[in-house]
């Protein structure tokens, strides 16, 4: 287990100097795949003519739920790799090598290497994502009240990134060439890798070894099946890139749905029940399930911005200032602007209350974010029967469909990342975050799924589809808060602390 003397000396805002690192390697890394997102859909729905894929927008949508979808769902193994191989540090750094390398093959002009891009990327981020968010963690004792606000600021980074990548990439690929925004994504992670290995002396000793290391042998035997994995995804890649395996992404993302949700409960219930866990522990998990079964609804509607919400702005928004046409992915900026200007008042917020003994549960903030979320989508069936009407839709119902959804993202994201930092058990810290990250997976297989309902020449079912996402949303994120009243005293529980814990929890009850 690593110390956390060294990186625990202030010098970031009041926070260790190791979240200055992990802050701008994530910036960059995000500035990098939030661009490139951004025109993901486009790109694959635009014509021949203008240099696209000419796919229909439900095997864009299909597609594009896959790949978001696989790029978390490889944190399960990335997480796994980290505290059982490499540790933390290294599996971060190769894990952005390989992004680097990912974005650089998408911005070649070819169609045969595009599916090669996209698989790139994903895999290195499963290694990259999970890890430097349990990382930030590592940085704090458990009963470190600055953990909130320190994953608060961190999040922050995510999204000036994302605001950079939009703004660069998403520019560059609409008014000068889709593969030109793919390039400017590359050379964002490239600067991410420099900054992270000129200044990784602020991580101390943090994950900088395997927190449950294998046997030799073990490990050698490990490295030998993930070659083996690296080596079968090459040939069905070939094969399908050859003709000889013919692949229907939406019949795909339909079993991916049901698999991925499969994995999620196997997985946590072998940590569950053969972990190993205590009491303390496994009262822990049961509050992290709920977290997680509200981030797995929540991306589900949040991840619209891509892929619904892209085309329906692209098709069906009025962006004419004078003669000027706003790039669609501009419109995305709303949320991290929203986000960077909000979230140090909602650092502020939880810590005011901490101070005031009022402390609301991990579960009950997520759940307040659901449907705070879900609120977007009953503004999109308004703007989306104009739509259906015939009409142009004005510009300010996609403004405040992303605003509410990026307040329901500042009440569950960065909690729900601080809570999988602080509820999981210290032994399984990669893998849980990377369980966690895994419900970003079915978020958004299933959200590109529900976009697959969008059809441009059929806009009367757009209504029904918002107001179906916002239905379920509120009445998962009800059921949610309801159980949280009970749940507050399964969380009261800190590494290390547990005596104290289980005192503080027994007078909660």
């Amino acid at each position: 287990m690593s110390s956390n003397a060294h990186q625990n000396t202030e010098g970031f805002f009041g926070h260790p100097k190791g979240l200055s690192t992990l802050f701008f390697t994530e910036m960059w890394e995000r500035m990098s795949y939030y661009g490139m997102r951004a025109l993901l859909v486009m790109f694959m729905t635009a014509s021949l003519q203008r240099e696209g894929l000419a796919f229909t927008a439900a095997a864009a949508a299909a597609i594009y739920g896959l790949y978001t979808g696989a790029v978390y769902f490889l944190g399960l193994p990335g997480g796994w790799i980290a505290d059982r191989l490499l540790g933390g540090q290294r599996t971060v750094w190769y894990g952005g090598i390989i992004i680097m390398c990912g974005h650089i093959v998408l911005a070649i002009p070819s169609e045969s290497t595009f599916f090669v891009g996209l698989i790139l990327v994903a895999t290195g981020t499963g290694l990259l994502k999970p890890n430097i968010s349990a990382l930030v963690g590592h940085l704090y004792q458990p009963d470190d009240v600055r953990r909130d606000s320190g994953y608060a600021l961190y999040y922050m980074g995510i999204n000036i990134g994302s605001f950079i990548g939009y703004m660069v990439v998403g520019t560059l690929g609409e008014k000068v060439g889709w593969h030109w925004g793919f390039g400017a994504a590359a050379v964002g992670m490239a600067i991410g890798l420099i900054q992270y290995r000129k200044t990784i002396g602020n991580l101390g000793d943090a994950s900088l070894e395997p927190e449950h290391p294998m046997s030799a042998a073990g490990a050698k035997k490990a490295w030998s099946v993930i070659w083996a994995v690296v080596a079968t995804a090459v040939a069905i890649t070939g094969l399908t890139m050859a003709g000889v395996i013919t692949i229907n992404p939406v019949a795909m993302a339909e079993y991916v749905a049901y698999a991925f949700t499969a994995i999620f409960l196997l997985y946590f219930g072998y940590i569950y029940f053969g972990g190993g866990l205590s009491e303390a522990e496994k009262k822990s998990m049961w509050a992290l399930f709920l977290v997680c079964v509200a981030s797995a609804c929540f991306w589900s509607g949040f991840e619209q911005a891509g892929s619904s919400l892209t085309l329906f702005t692209q098709d069906f928004t009025d962006r004419m200032i004078g003669s000027f046409e706003v790039p669609v992915s501009w419109f995305q900026n709303i949320n991290p602007l929203t986000i960077i200007i909000l979230s140090p008042f909602f650092a502020a917020l939880w810590i005011n209350l901490g101070k005031r003994m009022i402390s609301p549960s991990y579960t009950l903030k997520c759940a307040v974010g659901l449907m705070i979320m879900a609120t977007g989508f009953i503004v999109m069936f308004f703007a989306a029967q104009q739509a259906a009407a015939g009409l142009k839709v004005a510009p300010y119902w996609l403004v405040a469909t992303y605003f509410l959804h990026t307040v329901g993202e500042l009440c569950l994201s960065p909690v729900a990342l601080s809570a999988v930092s602080k509820l999981s058990p210290r032994r399984f810290a990669g893998q849980m975050m990377g369980v966690f990250v895994l419900t970003y997976s079915i978020g958004n297989v299933i959200a590109g799924l529900l976009a697959g309902n969008f059809d441009p020449e059929n806009v009367s079912t757009l209504p029904n589809l918002y107001l179906q996402i916002a239905i379920f949303s509120i009445g998962i994120g009800a059921v949610i808060a309801l159980i949280s009243l009970k749940s507050k005293s399964w969380e009261a529980r800190s590494e290390g602390t547990q005596a104290g814990v289980k005192g503080a929890s027994g007078s909660a009850a």
